[in-house]
């Protein structure tokens, strides 16, 4: 069996029809006619969630089985880790990375794409650093991507917006973009290795990610504003929509959900056309096909534009997921499942029994119907902030203390906060075997905690979907049961016993 692992950054799950008629923050429909054809014949998941977060961290859970939030923060692949790619390597399968996922390439985030016989890297998006010219960008562009003082055009500063603008300089026709370079060379990819006899396929898109560049006709499909207007962001800095850098009029974020919109519907068109490949090369009947994505993206939801600042409500942690495999059985599962567990369903529709799953579980055997059930409780969060449990019907977020520090354990001496500059000596790192599942030594060195917010929340998500009331001191049952679940997860995973320590339980 081939295997397709399809993930689209920031995809909310309400923007597609398969779990949404409109999406919670606007009054139109979002057309994703390909994406919701897919839906009609894979399984769909509906209690699907993130695990350790954001993106980096996601890919480290799907591509090696660990979750990882408990010991450390975004970083490289350790030396103890089995990557998906070298396991497929081990068992004679051939592999392929096609993505404009530039993290793959920064400070430290290495490790992710070596072990596949082929990668490809669309160059240019977000803060990729490729092009230095033109040295001034036009100045439209410049005001709908960047606040200068805080991304001057003349600096040469880490995570520079004015790289984008220089990366995409010469845009002009649909083809320039991105997602429409990443998909027209998977389909290729399909068309050229159908000799092999087996193959993993993974293509990580990084829309719908901002910025919300897009071209038309997406660019105007939801919105009668100038999409060229200069007044108008298409990239907005994370953070609360009512103040400071990332504030957004209401004009503003109309636009901004109206290009999120826009840009779902062009995924969904390069997505739609991948498939017409796969069915005109007769390779439904062969190939398993797993789409997901990393995390959501708030669009004024509780106040905020964006993800990390805030705690990860279900807009960023409930994600969708299907998949396809020529023996399913189930059109839909409430099944409760979660990111680190597409590592052993990708194994397992490769037809490999490997002993590395760590922390995942396959999730093929909810699809053909020999199972209903697959978790009790998931948890995720960032390392060093909130942890999150939830057993699908109420989720509950514990903050840690101000002052607490958070432990971090790699190979590497990680910058917890600074994800992607040069790393830095720690003096205050010790060394041993401190991970659970590993008899591999690692650096341990304490950094500080931080709080997306200070309180402890409990949310009913059958009545309260959308999060908005906070039954702490209102339903003590529901809490203690959490509470002691969030505790028992930790204890069964050997997590740090400074992670029990710095959580305002």
């Amino acid at each position: 069996m081939n295997v397709l692992f399809i993930s689209l950054d920031s995809l909310r799950r309400d923007f597609l029809g398969a779990y949404a008629e409109t999406p919670r923050v606007t009054e139109y429909d979002v057309e994703t006619p390909n994406l919701d054809q897919f839906a009609d014949r894979a399984t769909v998941f509906d209690t699907h969630y993130a695990g350790s977060l954001p993106c980096m961290p996601a890919r480290r859970e799907w591509l090696t089985g660990t979750k990882e939030f408990l010991w450390r923060p975004w970083g490289p692949t350790e030396p103890f880790d089995r990557h998906l790619a070298e396991v497929a390597r081990d068992n004679d399968i051939l592999s392929q990375l096609i993505t404009d996922h530039f993290h793959y390439f920064q400070h430290g985030s290495h490790g992710y794409y070596e072990d596949f016989n082929g990668f490809e890297f669309v160059r240019g998006n977000e803060y990729d650093a490729w092009k230095t010219a033109p040295h001034t960008p036009e100045e439209e562009t410049l005001d709908q991507i960047l606040n200068r003082r805080s991304d001057p055009p003349d600096s040469v500063q880490y995570l520079n917006r004015t790289a984008y603008a220089r990366n995409t300089s010469e845009f002009g026709e649909e083809m320039d973009y991105f997602t429409p370079r990443v998909f027209s060379r998977a389909t290729e990819w399909l068309q050229d290795n159908a000799q092999w006899d087996q193959w993993f396929c993974y293509i990580d898109n990084f829309d719908v990610h901002e910025p919300f560049d897009i071209p038309e006709p997406y660019a105007s499909m939801y919105t009668d504003e100038d999409p060229d207007d200069p007044e108008l962001t298409s990239w907005p800095y994370y953070g609360p929509v009512d103040e400071g850098q990332s504030h957004l009029s209401d004009r503003e974020l109309a636009f901004v959900r109206s290009q999120f919109a826009g840009s779902v519907t062009m995924v969904d068109e390069w997505v739609g056309r991948l498939f017409d490949t796969m069915t005109e090369e007769s390779l439904w009947d062969e190939t398993a096909v797993i789409l997901t994505s990393d995390h959501g993206f708030a669009l004024g939801d509780h106040g905020y534009i964006g993800k990390n600042e805030f705690l990860p409500y279900e807009v960023i942690a409930n994600t969708p997921l299907f998949v396809w495999h020529p023996e399913i059985e189930t059109e839909r599962t409430d099944a409760l499942t979660t990111a680190v567990d597409l590592y052993a369903t990708l194994l397992d529709a490769l037809d490999i029994d490997d002993e590395s799953y760590r922390h995942s579980q396959s999730l093929l055997p909810l699809t053909t119907g020999e199972r209903e059930h697959h978790r009790e409780y998931v948890m995720h969060g960032y390392w060093g902030s909130t942890i999150s449990v939830t057993d699908g019907e109420y989720s509950y977020h514990c903050p840690p203390a101000s002052d607490s520090t958070t432990e971090c354990h790699s190979t590497q001496m990680l910058n917890p906060h600074s994800w992607f500059t040069p790393r830095e000596g720690r003096p205050e790192a010790d060394a041993g075997a401190f991970l659970p599942y590993t008899d591999s030594m690692t650096w341990r060195y304490p950094a500080r905690s931080w709080q997306q917010h200070s309180d402890e929340r409990l949310y009913d998500l059958e009545t309260d979907p959308t999060q908005q009331q906070n039954l702490i001191d209102k339903n003590t049952t529901a809490r203690d049961r959490l509470r002691t679940a969030l505790s028992d997860r930790l204890d069964a995973l050997g997590a740090p016993e400074s992670q029990h320590e710095r959580l305002q339980y």
